[in-house]
C-alpha cells in the first residue's frame, strides 16, 4: 500500500480550523492521523502527490471528521452533540427500513460500537475508525445501519449448506417428520452424505484466502465488516466474493454428483432440494472450523503477501 504524504503544518492548520477542530477541544495530532487515515485509503494504489492530497484532504466533511475523531478521543461535549444531532436522523432512517421499528434495537447497538466497547488486546476498537469524512457523517450511519440490517438477516440463515446459496440448511434432524407430519424422502440420508462429502472436498480445493473467507464469516461468525477488517477488503468486496465462493463450491459439488455418483438431471435436483430441507448432519462451522481458526490464527507466507496487496 502506498504511503501518502502527510500534510504540512500550514495545511494541516488550515483543515484544522475548516473542521472547527477546538470546538471539540480535538488535538491537532489526532486530526492529523484521521487526515492520514483518509488519505492511505484514498490512495491505497498508489504514491500521490502533495498536491493531490492537499486537493483530496480539502474535498472532506471537515467537521465531521473532526467531530468523529474527537468522539474516539473521548470528548464528552462531542459525544452530546453527536448523540443530540444524529440519533433522530438514525432513528428516522431505521423506521424508513423498517417501518415496524424493528430496526431501532439495531440502531441503538451501533453507539456502543462507535464507542468501541468490545476491547481487542486491551485497545477500544471505535466503528468510529471506518469514517474517513468522504460522506457526511449521516449518509455514513444510514450506510452502517443499512449494513447492519443485512447482517442481521444473513446471522438467521447462517447454517445454510453453502452449495444452495442462501437457504435455510439444518430444519429437523434426520427422519423427523415435518411440521405437516410427512416423513422426509428415503434417499435423504444417502443424498445428505454424498452432498457433504463433496462439499468436504470442494471446500478443501478452495485458495486459501477463499477459505479464509468463509471461515471467518460462517464458522468464525465475524460481521461482512470484522471479515473486511481482517482481509483489508471492503464489505462490498467481501459479500462479492462470498456469493462468487458459493457458485463456485455449488457447481463443483453438482459436479461430483454427476461424475462420482451418477446421478443425472433429475435425481440430482431431488438430492439438492432434499438436502436443503434437512441438511442432517451437515453442519459447515465443522466443515470449516479448523481451516477457518487456523488460518486466522496463522496464514502462510504467500497468503500474508497476497492479504498486503488487497486493498
Amino acid at each position: 500500500m502506498a504511503e501518502p504524504t502527510t500534510v504540512d503544518e500550514r495545511t494541516l492548520d488550515r483543515l484544522y480550523a475548516k473542521g472547527e477542530g477546538e470546538r471539540w477541544q480535538l488535538s491537532r495530532a489526532s486530526f492529523r492521523r484521521a487526515l492520514d487515515a483518509s488519505a492511505a485509503k484514498a490512495f491505497a494504489h498508489r504514491q500521490p502527490s502533495a498536491r493531490e492530497v492537499e486537493q483530496y484532504l480539502a474535498s472532506l466533511h471537515l467537521p465531521d471528521l473532526a467531530l468523529a475523531s474527537a468522539c474516539i478521543d473521548g470528548h464528552d461535549a462531542a459525544w452530546e452533540h453527536f448523540v443530540r444531532e444524529h440519533r433522530p436522523a438514525l432513528y428516522r432512517a431505521a423506521d424508513a427500513i423498517d417501518p415496524s421499528g424493528g430496526a431501532r434495537s439495531l440502531a441503538d447497538a451501533i453507539y456502543a460500537d462507535l464507542f468501541g466497547l468490545e476491547n481487542r488486546d486491551g485497545v477500544r476498537q471505535p466503528l468510529f475508525r471506518y469514517f474517513h469524512g468522504r460522506s457526511s457523517l449521516t449518509t455514513w450511519l444510514r450506510a452502517v445501519l443499512a449494513q447492519r440490517l443485512v447482517d442481521a438477516k444473513r446471522v438467521e440463515r447462517r447454517m445454510v449448506p453453502l452449495p444452495d446459496g442462501d437457504e435455510v440448511g439444518r430444519v429437523r434432524a434426520p427422519g423427523t417428520p415435518d411440521s405437516s407430519g410427512a416423513r422426509p424422502d428415503p434417499e435423504r440420508e444417502r443424498y445428505v452424505d454424498l452432498v457433504g462429502r463433496a462439499l468436504g472436498r470442494a471446500v478443501g480445493r478452495l485458495s486459501p484466502r477463499d477459505r479464509l473467507r468463509l471461515g471467518c464469516y460462517y464458522a468464525q461468525r465475524l460481521t461482512l465488516a470484522e471479515t473486511g477488517g481482517l482481509l483489508r477488503e471492503h464489505e462490498a468486496t467481501v459479500s462479492r466474493q462470498l456469493a462468487g465462493t458459493r457458485k463456485a463450491l455449488r457447481t463443483d459439488v453438482e459436479t461430483q454428483l454427476r461424475r462420482d455418483a451418477g446421478l443425472g438431471d433429475a435425481e440430482l435436483a431431488d438430492c439438492l432440494r432434499s438436502v436443503v430441507e434437512d441438511a442432517g448432519p451437515i453442519d459447515l462451522g465443522e466443515i470449516l472450523e479448523v481451516s477457518g481458526s487456523e488460518l486466522v490464527r496463522k496464514k502462510s507466507r504467500s497468503d500474508r503477501s497476497e492479504e498486503r496487496a488487497t486493498p
